[in-house]
């Protein structure tokens, strides 16, 4: 009886995970169709860029963990080419960020 009833569960716990694989794929498969260049700027209102104190341009930036030189065309998150006004950013996948822009979680590529 035992072995019935684990069977049964296991088949149930499949059968739901197929039904919502269709659902999780749908997001990962659209970011990886959309290029870098149909997302969105992102918004200096957005709640992730604000508490990340996100800018466009480090020109007379004053924070008190900015150092100049960084950016994020230098930073390990930007995913965008060299040369590219914006481009994507693993912080914030559903919009491009600034080359010249910058933020508190800059990490100097590697």
């Amino acid at each position: 009886m035992k072995q019935h009833d684990s069977g049964r569960r296991r088949f149930i716990g499949y059968a739901a995970l197929l039904a919502l694989a269709p659902l999780a794929a749908k997001d990962v498969l659209a970011q990886a169709k959309a290029p870098a260049g149909a997302l969105p700027k992102l918004p200096l209102d957005n709640a992730q860029a604000k508490a990340l104190n996100y800018v466009e341009s480090t020109k007379g930036l004053a924070h008190k963990t900015f150092k100049a030189g960084s950016d994020c065309s230098n930073c390990m998150f930007f995913k965008g080419a060299a040369g590219q006004a914006y481009g994507p950013c693993t912080l914030f996948p559903q919009n491009s960020v600034a080359a010249k822009g910058w933020c508190s979680a800059w990490a100097k590529k590697v």
